[in-house]
């Protein structure tokens, strides 16, 4: 199948949770650092991230989200100072939607995913952005995906190809 171009701008990796597990106990600030690349794993996740090895044929190894949206909820919640790790979702990406991607396989480079499920907002989100993220979220929070040939994932301009 013929491929598009697809912009990389973020890659976020985070050693810990800040949200999960956390029901009435309130967020926890691990860091989510933005790498210029990130090592894919089959099977297992981002080499260093929270949800490394989390368990076997986890939905969520990796995780997507529209540079769009992103843009689209600064100006919602007059956020111009929004962060894009505050989505707490591992790449940022421009030119595709995410949402044709569940339940396809798909390659960017040489490291081919299979979108798995969308990453539905939850409360935590209205904490992390601004009051009525969840909301404006719903229907476009991201992919969830799963790493099936392992590679390097870099910034910048790259070819998405759907298999």
């Amino acid at each position: 199948m013929r491929g598009m171009k697809v912009e990389i701008l973020n890659l976020f990796v985070s050693p810990g949770h800040n949200y999960r597990g956390r029901h009435g106990k309130g967020a926890l600030h691990h860091g989510n650092e933005d790498r210029d690349s990130i090592e894919c794993v089959a099977g297992s996740g981002i080499r260093g991230d929270r949800y490394f090895d989390f368990k076997e044929d986890f939905k969520g190894q990796i995780t997507f989200f529209d540079a769009a949206v992103y843009e689209a909820m600064k100006r919602q919640f007059d956020r111009p100072d929004l962060q894009a790790g505050a989505v707490r979702r591992n790449v940022m990406v421009r030119g595709v939607d995410l949402n044709s991607l569940i339940g396809r396989r798909f390659r960017i480079g040489d490291v081919e995913f299979e979108g798995s499920e969308e990453a539905k907002p939850c409360y935590w989100m209205d904490e992390a952005c601004a009051e009525g993220t969840e909301k404006f979220l719903e229907k476009s929070g991201g992919l969830r995906a799963r790493i099936k040939v392992s590679g390097v994932l870099g910034k910048g301009m790259a070819e998405l190809t759907v298999l």
